[in-house]
């Protein structure tokens, strides 16, 4: 499982997660909204959990009653299907469209600077989450915290020239 190396930054769109059937199809989780836009950016890079990829073009994506499911070339049976169990999905950012003004992919805002309304620098975006209720961004300095992603309450501004997310949240919390 080996795919060149192509120098563009990567984003997990989804995993596979097993065989679906006998026929070589696998079960797809997508991370992708709407879910079924996965199968919009290809080619696809396999990567499991050794690290090792390969390219995947031309797969298939139809809904099954319980979630996606993807037919790909090479893939022709159930053994084959199940080996791919726990495989991630990842496109270049780049094959993803433009956000629309004030929406952001929580890959771009990975690596800002996070400072309060106080200047208080709280490290930079680790990652984000989803709760349900909001998304969570989580900020790594001194220590983690964990902010909510609600304009304006808690998020002031992202200014990505400035490489900055600007915040409304205590030091001390």
């Amino acid at each position: 499982m080996n795919a060149p190396d192509t120098g563009q930054r990567m984003i997990t769109v989804g995993r596979l997660h097993g065989a679906f059937g006998v026929r070589g199809e696998v079960k797809l989780e997508s991370f992708t909204d709407p879910l079924h836009a996965i199968a919009r950016y290809q080619p696809w890079i396999l990567r499991d959990a050794r690290g090792q990829q390969r390219s995947c073009e031309g797969v298939k994506v139809r809904e099954g009653v319980k979630g996606l499911i993807a037919s790909m070339t090479g893939v022709e049976d159930r053994d084959a299907a199940d080996a791919l169990r726990g495989v991630d999905v990842l496109v270049p950012r780049s094959a993803l469209p433009p956000p629309a003004d004030g929406e952001y992919y929580w890959v771009d805002l990975e690596g800002l600077r996070v400072v309060n309304a106080e200047g208080v620098d709280f490290g930079t975006v680790s990652h984000l989450f989803s709760t349900g209720a909001n998304d969570v961004l989580v900020a790594k300095g001194d220590r983690e915290r964990m902010i909510p992603f609600v304009q304006p309450d808690f998020i002031r501004s992202v200014d990505f020239e400035a490489g900055l997310v600007t915040v409304d949240w205590d030091a001390d919390f």
